[in-house]
């Protein structure tokens, strides 16, 4: 659950770099001054880049293959995605979101095609691959990028008159494109992107496993310099400073004490002390490929209460993981988890305390993406699909307890990524 938190403080980004998108905190590959003078368990690391194969160009070709594919069978003629995560799943191009619209059209037949701002092209040259297509329709900034996209979808021939956004194709370049688009419907592409995207490969799951492998070394690592009456701003530096040694950005949240309850954390500054709750949520990626682990432990001693709640998240944890059953629908995990958590006494209906938000969420290039289990998904489970388990135990004034490992499904059933916790004092499996 590492997307959209809001728990680093100033003093925690100057420590331990700066803040990126979603909120999590997002450390620079680059010795800086805070990697002085490192704890000798962060300092012994060393970088993990051997093995990491990126994705190829064939597989990039397939993935735009499938997504022509999809097209034909939901009737669109051409989709639009702007320079996200999902220009990058088929292109390999990464370029971002301004004000100026720049973006790729994939048509149901034939070569993609880029719009770019006219002064941009030759940045658009040097990042394209032309094996996908080479064609980059350029507008000045008095005229309408909305105009090429629409010309492209006309010139590669349409049969159903429907366009496909995808879904961060932002509503004024959308609207722009309808107002053109006489005779034409806008429809959403997710279809396509979320067919494509939301079934992993043999080579996207090993970049996962990698980046997986890279969260727990590094919170290993912290985790040696946890003691009483460090700053969370301390510890989540010692993080971050874990992810650069091993090469890559990377970071987690920090929420300690009662603060834990909150399933996204709190802006207040926290020290940990003896006895303490200490949850830990974040992680890398790897060649754009996202992990996202959860540990939660007790600094010192556990509380007999603190011990009775973390094996009951653990119990919910394994039994959202035995529910997961191919065909079955996402739902069925969400209830399994929640059915264990209710039966020990806490509310139902995400009330407080107990469990406030679902299970869990799809993942892949992005820390959060399709699809989740939560009541009322019907998606029905597959091979390739990719989620978080994180049943969160949330009491409101006392503590948290969430457990995250993430999962991929198999011919044989599900698979973690990461060893789950063994107790609350043994947090690494």
């Amino acid at each position: 659950m590492a997307q959209n938190r809001r728990n680093f403080l100033s003093t925690a980004l100057l420590t331990a770099g700066t803040l990126g998108l979603g909120g999590k905190v997002l450390a620079s590959n680059s010795v800086n001054q805070y990697d002085i003078n490192l704890p000798k368990s962060i300092e012994d690391l060393t970088p993990m880049k051997e093995g990491v194969v990126p994705i190829t160009v064939e597989e990039r070709k397939q993935r735009i293959a499938k997504a022509q594919a999809i097209m034909e069978q939901e009737k669109i003629d051409a989709i639009f995605l702007e320079g996200t995560a999902s220009c990058f799943y088929f292109t390999g191009m990464r370029w971002g979101q301004s004000e100026r619209t720049f973006g790729v059209v994939i048509p149901a037949k034939g070569p993609i095609a880029y719009v770019c701002p006219k002064f941009e092209e030759d940045r658009a040259m040097e990042l394209l691959n032309p094996v996908f297509g080479d064609e980059v329709r350029c507008w000045e900034e008095h005229e309408s990028p909305y105009a090429l996209i629409f010309n492209i979808i006309k010139d590669r021939g349409t049969k159903y008159k429907k366009i496909g956004m995808e879904e961060r194709v932002r509503f004024f370049i959308a609207d722009g494109v309808k107002k053109l688009a006489t005779g034409f419907e806008i429809v959403d592409a997710t279809p396509v992107t979320a067919g494509c995207r939301m079934y992993k490969t043999k080579s996207e799951l090993a970049l996962m496993q990698y980046s997986s492998d890279v969260t727990i070394k590094a919170y290993q690592a912290a985790f040696a310099t946890i003691r009483p009456d460090m700053s969370q701003s301390e510890f989540s530096g010692n993080i971050s400073a874990a992810f650069r040694k091993l090469g890559y950005s990377g970071g987690a949240s920090v929420q300690v004490g009662k603060y834990s309850a909150l399933p996204h954390g709190s802006i207040t500054p926290q020290v940990i002390r003896e006895g303490d709750i200490v949850m830990v949520d974040g992680g890398t990626s790897v060649e754009g490929y996202a992990s996202d682990i959860t540990r939660t432990i007790v600094v010192g001693k556990p509380s007999q209460r603190q011990i009775e709640v973390w094996n009951i998240e653990l119990e919910a944890q394994n039994a959202a993981f035995a529910a997961i059953k191919i065909g079955a629908p996402c739902e069925v995990v969400d209830a399994a988890a929640r059915a264990v958590i209710e039966k020990a006494g806490f509310k139902t209906n995400y009330k407080l305390p107990g469990l406030p938000h679902r299970t869990g969420h799809g993942i892949g290039l992005e820390g959060h993406e399709w699809t989740n289990f939560v009541k009322g998904n019907k998606t029905p489970l597959a091979v390739g699909m990719c989620f978080s388990n994180e049943p969160t135990i949330s009491i409101p004034g006392e503590f948290g307890i969430r457990l995250e490992d993430c999962l991929y499904i198999a011919e044989d059933g599900p698979h973690y990524f990461s060893k789950q916790s063994i107790s609350i004092e043994k947090p690494f499996g």
